[in-house]
């Protein structure tokens, strides 16, 4: 896998009325082409901060952030980003809210419809197509907006804690959903959680975030499998080893804020 993702020494600091505030700082840390890496740590660390300057959001105060070896330096048309929030547009059906994206690319009317009718199938929408947000459970409005962000084909997934709202059995048929489609399509992930669980389950490497201003303490690679059964996963001794690394490495800032 070659290198898509690189932050060298990139911090960033907003200016406020009331003083600057310091998000991140000294980030390094490089993404390899068709890699998921998950970012865990305290709350306010920087970990959406990353995001947000991958995604060209906003650029950073100090370092680099490059992708695919050149400077981000606006909008990066390369990425698509998921929140917490599905934002799906409640006017809409689901077959109207995954063709958004087509529509704006200028896709015509027939290539519109085979590729929502392609991707519903992919997230097992292909009935409820007519259906709206209103009529969806959490679980069928995640995948609506998992493939409205996979119908314009971004090469790169931003995923700000996209199940958090999720019940435990929710969230695992999401992941499982989730590591199907991006084999599959060969996308590269960067993946925000504070699940520890969930960030050893899903990643090939796990990035462990400082307190704020945040910088990254530690990159553990992760010793599982790629096709790996998410629903045995949890028996693996590996998976247990590395769910406790990093309980450890999340220590310090944990007691650090029960002291304060």
């Amino acid at each position: 896998m070659t290198e898509l993702i690189l932050f060298e020494n990139a911090s960033k600091t907003f200016e406020t009325a009331g003083g600057p505030i310091h998000a991140s700082r000294d980030i390094n840390l490089s993404v390899r082409k068709g890699e998921f890496v998950t970012l865990v740590g305290p709350s306010g660390c920087g970990k959406s901060t990353l995001l947000n300057m991958i995604a060209g959001i906003f650029p950073p105060s100090g370092g680099k952030v490059l992708y695919d070896g050149k400077p981000v330096t606006g909008y990066n048309h390369n990425v698509g980003y998921m929140t917490q929030s599905d934002h799906l547009l409640p006017w809409r059906s689901v077959a109207g809210n995954i063709a958004v994206p087509l529509e704006i690319a200028g896709r015509s009317r027939r290539q519109q419809r085979e590729t929502v009718q392609e991707l519903a199938e992919m997230v097992g929408l292909s009935k409820f197509l007519d259906s709206y947000p209103s009529q969806l459970s959490g679980g069928m409005r995640k995948r609506a907006a998992l493939a409205r962000l996979l119908a314009y084909s971004p090469q790169t997934l931003l995923l700000d804690e996209p199940f958090a709202a999720l019940d435990a059995q929710l969230r695992i048929r999401m992941q499982m959903e989730l590591r199907n489609i991006v084999q599959k399509l060969e996308k590269t992930i960067l993946f925000v959680t504070h699940d520890l669980d969930e960030a050893v389950a899903l990643a090939d490497r796990c990035a462990v975030f400082s307190r704020g201003p945040g910088t990254i303490r530690a990159i553990l690679d992760i010793p599982l499998p790629r096709d790996r059964d998410l629903m045995r996963i949890r028996h693996d001794p590996d998976y247990a080893r590395m769910t406790g690394r990093l309980w450890d490495e999340m220590a310090p800032d944990i007691i650090e804020q029960e002291a304060y």
